[in-house]
Protein backbone atom coordinates (compact mmCIF):
# COMPACT_ATOMS: atom_id res chain seq x y z
CA UNK A 1 0.00 0.00 0.00
CA UNK A 2 1.21 3.40 -1.05
CA UNK A 3 1.60 6.18 0.99
CA UNK A 4 0.21 9.59 -0.78
CA UNK A 5 1.45 13.03 0.29
CA UNK A 6 0.36 16.03 -1.83
CA UNK A 7 2.72 18.40 -2.93
CA UNK A 8 2.72 22.00 -1.30
CA UNK A 9 3.46 23.84 -4.50
CA UNK A 10 2.03 21.86 -7.35
CA UNK A 11 -0.80 19.99 -5.09
CA UNK A 12 -0.95 16.75 -6.83
CA UNK A 13 -0.45 13.81 -5.41
CA UNK A 14 2.45 10.77 -4.85
CA UNK A 15 3.56 8.93 -3.14
CA UNK A 16 5.67 9.50 -0.22
CA UNK A 17 9.12 8.12 -1.64
CA UNK A 18 8.54 10.54 -4.83
CA UNK A 19 8.54 13.71 -2.55
CA UNK A 20 10.82 15.58 -0.55
CA UNK A 21 10.11 16.47 3.32
CA UNK A 22 11.16 19.44 4.47
CA UNK A 23 10.74 19.74 8.23
CA UNK A 24 10.19 22.54 10.98
CA UNK A 25 11.50 21.62 14.25
CA UNK A 26 10.16 22.71 17.88
CA UNK A 27 12.91 25.30 17.80
CA UNK A 28 12.05 26.51 14.01
CA UNK A 29 14.96 25.18 12.35
CA UNK A 30 14.23 24.59 8.86
CA UNK A 31 16.22 21.33 7.44
CA UNK A 32 15.51 18.41 4.24
CA UNK A 33 14.27 15.39 6.14
CA UNK A 34 16.66 12.60 3.93
CA UNK A 35 14.92 9.64 6.15
CA UNK A 36 11.32 10.93 6.14
CA UNK A 37 11.09 10.51 10.05
CA UNK A 38 12.25 13.37 11.64
CA UNK A 39 10.54 15.38 13.96
CA UNK A 40 8.54 18.25 13.45
CA UNK A 41 6.10 19.90 10.74
CA UNK A 42 6.54 18.15 7.40
CA UNK A 43 5.85 20.16 4.01
CA UNK A 44 6.01 17.69 1.18
CA UNK A 45 7.67 18.84 -2.54
CA UNK A 46 8.23 17.33 -5.65
CA UNK A 47 11.30 16.41 -6.71
CA UNK A 48 11.28 18.18 -9.92
CA UNK A 49 13.01 21.45 -10.83
CA UNK A 50 10.02 23.27 -12.03
CA UNK A 51 8.10 22.70 -8.36
CA UNK A 52 11.06 23.37 -6.13
CA UNK A 53 12.14 26.43 -7.90
CA UNK A 54 8.51 27.51 -7.56
CA UNK A 55 8.53 27.15 -3.99
CA UNK A 56 11.68 29.38 -3.69
CA UNK A 57 10.87 31.25 -5.69
CA UNK A 58 7.01 31.95 -4.16
CA UNK A 59 8.25 31.22 -0.31
CA UNK A 60 5.65 28.65 -0.61
CA UNK A 61 7.21 27.58 3.11
CA UNK A 62 5.99 30.72 4.60
CA UNK A 63 2.56 29.94 4.25
CA UNK A 64 2.69 26.26 4.65
CA UNK A 65 4.89 26.99 8.33
CA UNK A 66 3.34 29.68 9.36
CA UNK A 67 6.19 31.79 9.51
CA UNK A 68 8.71 34.19 7.97
CA UNK A 69 11.45 32.04 6.63
CA UNK A 70 14.74 34.13 5.64
CA UNK A 71 16.36 34.63 2.47
CA UNK A 72 19.34 32.56 3.17
CA UNK A 73 17.46 29.38 4.32
CA UNK A 74 15.50 29.52 0.41
CA UNK A 75 19.02 29.82 -0.98
CA UNK A 76 20.41 27.10 1.41
CA UNK A 77 17.68 24.65 0.23
CA UNK A 78 18.19 25.86 -3.23
CA UNK A 79 21.54 25.33 -2.85
CA UNK A 80 20.98 21.73 -1.22
CA UNK A 81 18.03 20.26 -3.58
CA UNK A 82 19.15 21.46 -6.81
CA UNK A 83 22.84 21.68 -6.62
Amino acid sequence: MEILRMCVVCRQMHDKRDLLRIVKDKENNISIDKTGKQNGRGAYVCKSEECISKLIRQKTLNKVFKMNIGEEIYKKLGEEILG
